[in-house]
């Protein structure tokens, strides 16, 4: 799992059948400091995130599989949570 930002939405006028209803968000992974890191990424929405938003992110199939109550499939990343505060130390 990691920490990021959403920096977008996206748009895909065909998509697997799996994703039909899915609504697909940018995320931008951020240290807990809302510093930028690593790659965009796209994931599924499953917590009614929206732009600015920092979010949780699980990035791992088996867990997409769970989140989403299906098989495994096409979908390795999804938005798990709105996160309102990041505390450290």
């Amino acid at each position: 799992m990691f920490i990021a930002r959403v920096v977008g939405e996206v748009v895909a006028t065909i998509k697997h059948s799996d994703l039909a209803s899915q609504k697909l968000l940018l995320v931008q992974p951020i240290e807990p400091d809302g510093t930028a890191r690593g790659r965009l990424a796209i994931a599924v929405d499953v917590v009614d995130a929206g732009p600015g938003d920092r979010v949780l992110v699980a990035d791992e199939g088996n867990t997409a599989a769970q989140v989403l109550r299906r098989p495994r499939g096409p979908v390795r990343t999804v938005i798990v949570g709105v996160i309102d505060a990041v505390e450290t130390g």
